[in-house]
């Protein structure tokens, strides 16, 4: 998620749900997953998140005892949950986060829009002002920096950078039974394993590198089974396109060894027959659909 703002709010709906709950930790990543799976498909940094959630709620006594020494008039229970929480966040981020990643004055400009988004009328300036006093109790760090944050200019999507990919419904057989290999993401779907193919790279020669990579697994590529485009965001480049090739894929039924991958935290086969109930992406069920189809045939003939 290069827009850290979208990643800020999707914790503050989860520290929100967790106040509003007495505080209970529990079912708080499956809380994170559904959050960002609900305000930002395909876009969530679910790492980011997490980090910010969790170190917020282990610092949470101290960060409130913060709050109540800058706004005296105003005890922690008497504050709106969003207001407390986007006050948690923006004291977290300005007095124990990286500065080098979080500068103070992002910081609290954060927590400002984040108050004029979801809290009320007067919420953006009491935020102002608790965060204002303790910028000015602990010196008002990076005061005259300049932002070295990058701005990218609007591109029409066909001047985008394009950058190449390739993938795999990857199959076995083992005795009567197919066999799909899939990865399971850190926002709970089972996908396909792909990965960006090297300047130059024979798409075909790149997909077969990448799934030994991710997945462990020797593939033989059978057919082309279509391709996939999606915008990202890069913090480098800005916006950039990803064009992605899928191909039908056999292994070996073989142990699938997951690769490093901050993103991917399971590998497994599955019986053709019970991918039905699996949680795909939308783009990617017409992929697996025809790969499936095409197995399907392939055992009746």
């Amino acid at each position: 998620m290069a827009n850290r703002h979208l990643a800020r709010s999707i914790a503050l709906q989860t520290l929100f749900e967790w106040d509003f709950n007495n505080q209970d930790e529990g079912g708080l990543v499956e809380s994170i997953k559904r959050n960002v799976e609900e305000f930002a498909p395909g876009k969530g940094d679910f790492l980011f998140v997490k980090e910010l959630v969790t170190n917020v709620i282990a610092k949470q006594k101290k960060l409130d005892t913060i709050i109540e020494k800058a706004a005296p008039e105003w005890p922690i229970d008497k504050i709106s949950i969003v207001d407390r929480n986007i006050l948690r966040i923006g004291l977290y981020e300005l007095l124990f986060a990286d500065r080098s990643e979080v500068p103070a004055k992002v910081a609290i400009n954060e927590s400002i829009e984040l108050a004029k988004g979801f809290g009320g009328d007067s919420s953006s300036r009491f935020v102002n002002g608790v965060l204002g006093a303790v910028y000015k109790e602990i010196g008002e760090p990076g005061k005259d920096e300049v932002s070295k944050k990058k701005k990218f200019k609007d591109i029409a999507y066909e001047d985008m950078p394009r950058e190449k990919l390739g993938g795999a419904v990857v199959y076995a057989r083992d005795k009567d039974e197919v066999y799909l290999a899939l990865v399971h993401d850190v926002f709970g779907h089972w996908t396909l394993s792909k990965g960006k193919l090297e300047s130059d790279e024979d798409v075909k020669e790149g997909t077969i590198r990448e799934i030994m990579e991710e997945m462990g697994l020797k593939i033989m590529i059978k057919e082309k089974l279509g391709e996939n485009e999606y915008v990202a965001n890069d913090p480098e480049i800005g916006k950039k396109r990803k064009h992605v090739t899928y191909f039908l894929a056999e292994s070996d039924f073989t142990e699938i060894k997951l690769g490093p991958s901050g993103g991917l935290d399971d590998a497994k086969w599955f019986k053709m027959v019970d991918i039905l109930d699996l949680n795909f992406y939308d783009d990617m069920l017409p992929i697996v659909t025809k790969a499936v189809n095409i197995l399907l045939a392939k055992n009746k003939a």
